[in-house]
C-alpha cells in the first residue's frame, strides 16, 4: 500500500516536470527573422512565439564552428574545456551532457537529426558516443547522409532509416511522433536540423522546390550588400529553407496544442552560429563578426511564457543551466555559462556586460563583444590545423556598433581608439582565464593615424 502510494506521488511528481524541447538550426543568421527586422515574412511562428514568450534579442554562439558549438550547447563548457575545439575532434565521453541531467531526473530523452560529434561522418553513431540520449535517429553529419528530398538517418540499432519528404519535413515528422508516443511521461527531445546550412557537395541551399525562387533578389543585409560574396547567388535558397523550419516549428507547437502540452512544455528555438556568405573568408563562418556569431533565440513555456525581451547579451554556454533550472534540475557549478532565469524577474547587477567567443579553423582567435564595441584577436602564429589556443595574439578586428552595425569599417590600430582597444584587451583576458586559459600576450594593431574623434572614457564601458 505505501509502495503504491510512493509510486502515485512518483508519477505525480513527474507529470508536473515540464517536458524540453530544443528545436536547433544550423547556420542561421538571426536577421532572418522578422522581430529582427528581416522584411519578408519568413518567420511567422518564430516571431510569434518571441512575442508572447521570451526573446533573447541579443543571442551569441560562443564558438562559430558546428562541432565546437554543439559541445558547449551539449554540455554547457566552452569549446576549449569540451576539447571539441574545431571539426573533426568527438565530444570527450566522461563530460556529462544535457541527456545525462534530464536521464537522471526522470525524464525520457531523444536525438533526432544532426549530431556532428562523433566523427563518424556519414557511418552510424555507435551508443557510446551518443552523449547520453536513449531515443535516437539521427546521423553525426546529416549533410553527407542526406540531400534536400533524400533523408538518411540511422536508429538505435545503427540501422539506416529513410524518411520521406523534404528533410525538414522528415525531421519534424520524426518528432511529432517522439512527442505523441510520450505525451504521457516527462521528455527532453533535442531536434537538430541541419536547415539552413548548405549543402556540401555541391556548395548550394537548396529550399523546398515551392520557395527555391521566392525570396531570390528580394532583401539582402546592409553587410552583405555591402560586402557582396555569394549572398546575391545564394540568399533566395537559405531564406527559402529558413521559411520552411519556421513552418516546421509552427507544426511542432501545433501538436503540442493538440495534445494539451504547450505549456507545460519549454521550447528553445536557437542556431549553432550564423553565415556570412563567404564576406569574411573564404567559407561562410568562423569568424567573429555579428553575421557569424549572432544568432536568433526565444524559449516559450513555463516560466518564459509572457516573459518579454531580454537586452543583455547571453550567449550558447548560457542555454545549458538555463533549460535544466527551468526544469526544476539543479545546475552543476562547473558549468562555465549562466542561467538567464533571474533576468527574467527584471534583470540581476551580475549579468556580464560581454560575451566571449572562440575561434577555431580559419584561425585561432578570440574575440569579446559588449553592448557597443566587438574586439577581436587573432593568434600571430597559426598553425595548420590550428591550435586550440595560443600564447600570444595580435589585434585583428575592432568596431563600434553603434555608429557602424555592420561592421564595415576596422577601427582596429586607429589613435582615436586605443583606449578603447587596451580596455577590451583587459576585458578578453579575463575572460580567456575566467573559461580556463591561460592569460596570453596580445599585441597592438599596427598604428593608424586617425581623423576620427577620440572615445571619451565615458563610452569605453559601453
Amino acid at each position: 500500500m505505501e509502495k503504491d502510494a510512493a509510486a502515485r506521488r512518483t508519477g505525480k511528481e513527474a507529470a508536473e516536470q515540464p517536458n524540453v524541447i530544443v528545436f536547433f538550426t544550423d547556420q542561421q543568421r538571426w536577421d532572418t527573422t522578422g522581430v529582427h527586422g528581416n522584411p519578408l515574412g519568413l518567420t511567422p511562428n518564430f516571431d510569434q512565439m518571441a512575442r508572447s514568450g521570451t526573446h533573447l534579442e541579443h543571442a551569441f554562439t560562443c564558438q562559430p564552428v558546428c562541432a565546437p558549438a554543439r559541445s558547449s550547447l551539449q554540455t554547457g563548457l566552452y569549446a576549449t574545456e569540451t576539447g571539441c575545439y574545431r571539426n573533426g575532434i568527438p565530444l570527450r565521453q566522461d563530460l556529462p551532457t544535457l541527456a545525462h541531467y534530464f536521464n537522471e531526473a526522470g525524464y525520457d530523452t531523444g536525438y533526432i537529426g544532426k549530431w556532428h560529434l562523433a566523427v563518424t561522418r556519414d557511418k552510424p553513431v555507435p551508443e557510446h558516443l551518443r552523449g547520453g540520449y536513449n531515443y535516437w535517429l539521427a546521423a553525426d553529419a546529416l549533410e553527407h547522409t542526406s540531400d534536400a528530398y533524400e533523408t538518411l538517418l540511422y536508429d538505435n540499432d545503427e540501422q539506416p532509416v529513410s524518411l520521406p519528404g523534404y528533410r525538414v519535413d522528415a525531421l519534424t515528422d520524426a518528432a511529432v511522433r517522439f512527442i505523441d508516443k510520450r505525451k504521457d511521461k516527462p521528455f527532453f527531445l533535442f531536434l537538430s536540423y541541419l536547415e539552413p546550412h548548405h549543402q556540401n557537395r555541391r556548395d548550394d541551399y537548396p529550399a523546398p522546390d515551392v520557395y527555391r525562387d521566392a525570396y531570390t533578389g528580394r532583401w539582402i543585409p546592409p553587410d552583405l550588400a555591402a560586402l557582396g560574396g555569394t549572398a546575391h547567388q545564394q540568399l533566395g535558397g537559405y531564406y527559402g529553407m529558413v521559411k520552411r523550419l519556421d513552418e516546421a516549428l509552427g507544426r511542432i507547437r501545433d501538436a503540442l496544442r493538440s495534445l494539451h502540452l504547450t505549456e507545460n512544455t519549454i521550447i528553445l528555438f536557437t542556431s549553432d552560429h550564423g553565415s556570412h556568405f563567404k564576406t569574411r573568408n573564404s567559407e561562410y563562418k568562423r569568424s567573429c563578426h555579428e553575421s557569424s556569431i549572432r544568432v536568433p533565440a526565444a524559449l516559450y513555456g513555463g516560466r518564459f511564457t509572457g516573459g518579454g525581451q531580454i537586452r543583455e547579451l547571453v550567449s550558447l554556454v548560457d542555454f545549458t543551466p538555463t533549460l535544466l533550472a527551468a526544469a526544476g534540475i539543479p545546475v552543476p557549478g562547473h558549468m562555465q555559462g549562466g542561467s538567464i532565469m533571474p533576468l527574467l524577474n527584471g534583470g540581476r547587477s551580475d549579468w556580464p556586460g560581454e560575451v566571449f567567443v572562440q575561434i577555431s579553423e580559419s584561425q585561432t582567435g578570440r574575440a569579446v563583444r559588449t553592448q557597443r564595441w566587438k574586439y577581436g584577436v587573432t593568434a600571430s602564429d597559426t598553425a595548420a590545423p590550428p591550435a586550440a589556443s595560443a600564447d600570444r595574439y595580435i589585434e585583428q578586428f575592432l568596431y563600434d556598433l553603434y555608429a557602424d552595425p555592420y561592421e564595415l569599417t576596422n577601427l582596429a590600430g586607429f589613435d582615436s581608439h586605443r583606449a578603447v582597444s587596451d580596455h577590451l584587451r583587459e576585458t578578453l583576458i579575463r575572460r580567456m582565464l575566467q573559461a580556463g586559459e591561460a592569460a596570453p600576450v596580445i599585441e597592438d594593431a599596427p598604428a593608424i593615424t586617425s581623423g576620427q574623434r577620440k572615445v571619451d572614457e565615458a563610452e569605453i564601458n559601453l
